[in-house]
């Protein structure tokens, strides 16, 4: 795959965490992503939306979209280069199908509403299907997916979050885990309102999926980790004698 289309819709369904789950998996993979926000003619503000998708998306375009008017599938189609595959994904009823419908200029891909009642989409798609759009190259239909598990995730978590990679760079310490140490440069941007509490949040947690994905594959890593523990314990229970005299 050359680029992969991450579709998100503007409903309920809109989740800025899962968005950047989504970009780390697809940085990692090689491929370019394109941030799709489908559903604007439903959305209260799509302004607000737009911007704080961009925030999490540093250097990644981001387009808005609806499948139902039209909106945005013209420079979508720019995205897309002869000789290149493109895949979509994202949840159930995010409006990939309509969208590559759109694209094909004819209703090549069975689409179904959402229900009403959560805005949650059923799965019409529910195998991968490729398609020639010619001169626009080669793309992939999928079904939505339920849950997206990390494979390493380091590269990719690196460039999604290039904020906090690159105030991690200036911490006093290379294993900063950005928690308590002193001089962490990550803290500090926090604490004085330059980076936002809930993208250091989102990294945390990928980040700990990460080094447990690793862990599970890499023994060696378990031993350190092992090692890295004991270190700890043997450096509190000294602070601790020295407290007590």
């Amino acid at each position: 795959m050359d680029i992969v289309f991450v579709v998100a819709s503007l409903n309920r369904e809109y989740n800025v965490r899962r968005i950047e789950r989504y970009l780390t998996a697809v940085w990692e993979s090689g491929a370019r992503p394109i941030l799709v926000l489908n559903k604007a003619d439903l959305a209260e503000n799509t302004a607000s939306a737009l911007a704080e998708t961009q925030v999490a998306a540093p250097g990644v375009p981001v387009q808005l979209t609806s499948a139902a008017t039209g909106e945005g599938i013209e420079p979508l189609q720019r995205h897309l280069n002869p000789r290149e595959t493109g895949v979509f994904v994202g949840s159930s009823g995010v409006g990939k199908s309509s969208i590559i419908n759109r694209l094909a200029g004819r209703e090549q891909q069975a689409v179904h509403d959402v229900r009403s009642s959560d805005d949650r989409g059923r799965h019409t798609t529910t195998s991968r299907q490729l398609l020639v759009l010619p001169g626009r190259g080669v793309i992939i239909d999928t079904p939505g997916l339920r849950e997206l598990q990390l494979w390493d995730g380091g590269g990719g978590a690196g460039q999604t979050f290039a904020e906090i990679a690159a105030l991690a760079q200036r911490c006093a310490f290379r294993d900063c885990t950005h928690e308590r140490e002193p001089g962490c440069a990550v803290r500090a941007a926090l604490e004085a309102e330059e980076l936002d509490e809930g993208r250091l949040r989102s990294y945390r947690k990928l980040e700990r999926e990460r080094l447990f994905i690793a862990r599970k594959h890499d023994q060696s890593l378990q031993t350190e980790e092992k090692r890295k523990w004991k270190r700890i314990q043997k450096n509190n229970r000294q602070r601790q004698r020295v407290r007590g005299r």
